[in-house]
Parts: C-alpha cells; sequence; structure tokens
C-alpha cells in the first residue's frame, strides 16, 4: 500500500501551491512532482531546505543552479554528485561538500583533483580519497601527512617517493 502523501502528491502534483506545501514538510515529495515543478526554484528551494537529499529529484537546470547547489550541500554533503559537470569544476561547491564529505572529490573536476585547498580538505575527513587526488598532489608530503594519519591505507596511493618517507612511515607505525 503507497503512503497516504505519495498518493496525494501524484494526484496534485502540477498544483504548485500543494507540492510547495508538502515538499516543504518533506523535500522528498519532490519525485512525485510534475516535471515543470521539479523545474522550479521555488518549489526545489523549499525541498532541499527541508531535506537536501532532495537535490536528486531536481530537474538538470537546476543541478546547474550555484545557490540551489549550495544549499542542497550544506544539508546533505554528499548530494554534490548530483551538480552538473559544470558545477563538478566549480571550487566554491565542492569545497564546500568535501570540507564534510571527502569522498565528493571523486566527483570532482580534474582541475579541483589539483588543487590543494580542495584535496587538503578532502583527506582530512576521508583519507583514502587520496586516490583520486592529482599524481602532483599525491607527491605532496603535507597531503599525504594528512591522508596518512587520517587513514593509514592512503599510503597505498602516495607516490613512490612518499611511500618509502621515513615520517610518514612512522605515522602508519603508531
Amino acid at each position: 500500500m503507497e503512503d497516504i502523501e505519495i498518493t496525494s502528491i501524484k494526484k496534485n502534483k502540477e498544483d504548485k501551491e500543494y507540492v510547495l506545501n508538502a515538499v516543504s514538510k518533506k523535500g522528498k515529495l519532490l519525485e512525485f512532482a510534475a516535471s515543470k515543478l521539479q523545474d522550479d526554484k521555488e518549489v526545489v528551494m523549499a525541498a532541499v531546505l527541508n531535506d537536501g537529499e532532495a537535490m536528486e529529484f531536481a530537474s538538470d537546470k537546476l543541478k546547474d543552479d550555484k545557490e540551489t547547489m549550495l544549499t542542497a550541500i550544506k544539508k546533505a554533503p554528499w548530494t554534490a554528485c548530483y551538480a552538473s559537470d559544470r558545477l563538478k569544476a566549480d571550487k566554491d561547491i565542492i569545497l564546500e561538500s568535501v570540507k564534510q564529505y571527502g569522498q565528493t572529490l571523486y566527483y570532482a573536476s580534474e582541475e579541483l583533483r589539483d588543487d590543494e585547498e580542495v584535496v587538503k580538505n578532502a583527506v582530512s575527513n576521508k583519507g583514502i580519497i587520496i586516490k583520486y587526488a592529482s599524481y602532483r598532489l599525491r607527491d605532496n608530503e603535507e597531503i599525504a601527512k594528512i591522508a596518512v594519519s587520517q587513514d593509514d591505507r592512503a599510503i597505498h596511493f602516495l607516490s613512490e617517493r612518499l611511500k618509502n618517507n621515513e615520517e610518514i612511515k612512522k605515522l602508519i607505525e603508531k
């Protein structure tokens, strides 16, 4: 049996006021809204303010809207995976996400995988994610120390030079 909220929103999926009210209380109901409302910034913002995960159901146009994406990321950092390719190359978007959810580095553009600030933030809370950093930054001693201190398995993804670095080896022995 389908949830009453889902049944109701499906019946009223074209009614902006109804949908706006519903997603304000339960953001993921955006999934059942009409596509034109999934493309309505006011409706989508109400949904992601309630639950950042509702970003999954936003239109591609709004997945390319910086303000909407930042709002979703602040509520659910991992939702950066839904960002458009353009926003996956936007430092503000990726940095906001990796500060709490290092795994976002996987979705970041090549340029941001080579950005020291972005990578430092990512490996600070998910050391092993260094495997998605650029080769240049996998050879950065400061970043390597942060990554290995967070997760000693990160050593496997460092440059050969740093895998043999005595200071880094000592961090793993602790």
